[in-house]
């Protein structure tokens, strides 16, 4: 932590380096001070289109978490189910979410649904993906020991798989708050008129390029935030319930 501030300095120092060593005009590559003086002189702006592709990585991400953790779960309960699903789930991220974007968008309208779909469908895996690979690993002495107990398979799923899982969905859930606001931007990008992405879009088309730095500049603090808010508060549930 203590070397961020001065990475930060070399990476200013070498981007206004190369705009003096290239002479670079400002629609192709702003300077950092033009990029401050655009995020101050648009702060009002920037603050509401910032509040829409919030409001969309929360909704996203609390949907595709949970649509993620059932689905590893009713893999976890049924081998025929896991036949089946898997090869869906791995096939579903084979195809590019630029591609899936304007279909959402035709179906859904021009508002935050289509936004927060192509969240869900970016966060979804990566949880599915890590909490039903800790449910596939539970120790096979406790569950062995379960069986012996005749505990049922509701219970030995309740009260051991998904508590031993918990770790593996936790990083699930860290990689999705990274993942997430790309899935609202992309939607933001394909079509609309607020957020952060269509902000970007139209401040392009201007030639405003100190307005799409400065915004991609909010994007990315937005994003760094909001993955430590998650890991913060997974950090409080594992202290205070061991999960």
């Amino acid at each position: 932590m203590r070397m961020i501030p001065a990475l930060l300095l070399v990476v200013l120092a070498l981007w206004q380096g190369v705009i003096w060593l290239g002479d670079l005009p400002a629609f192709l590559l702003p300077s950092p001070l033009s990029v401050v003086r655009a995020l101050w002189f648009n702060r009002a702006e920037i603050l509401h289109h910032a509040g829409s592709t919030l409001a969309e990585v929360v909704l996203g991400f609390f949907i595709g978490a949970a649509l993620g953790a059932a689905i590893a779960v009713a893999m976890g309960f049924s081998p025929k189910l896991t036949a089946i699903l898997r090869p869906i789930l791995t096939f579903s991220q084979t195809i590019p979410v630029f591609a899936l974007a304007p279909i959402l968008t035709l179906w859904l309208g021009f508002g935050m649904a289509p936004k927060v779909a192509v969240t869900v469908l970016i966060v979804f895996f990566p949880v599915a993906s890590a909490f039903f690979d800790g449910l596939a690993h539970t120790p096979r002495a406790a569950l062995d020991l379960a069986q012996v107990m005749g505990a049922s398979r509701g219970r030995i799923m309740r009260h051991l798989r998904i508590p031993a899982a918990l770790p593996h969905l936790a990083t699930g859930l860290r990689l999705a708050a990274v993942y997430a606001p790309i899935g609202a931007v992309i939607g933001e990008w394909v079509g609309g008129a607020r957020g952060l992405g269509a902000l970007m879009i139209h401040a392009n088309g201007r030639m405003k390029t100190d307005l799409v730095f400065a915004a991609l500049l909010v994007l990315s603090v937005m994003t760094v935030l909001f993955a430590r808010l998650v890991a913060l508060v997974l950090a409080r549930l594992w202290r205070r319930y061991g999960v």
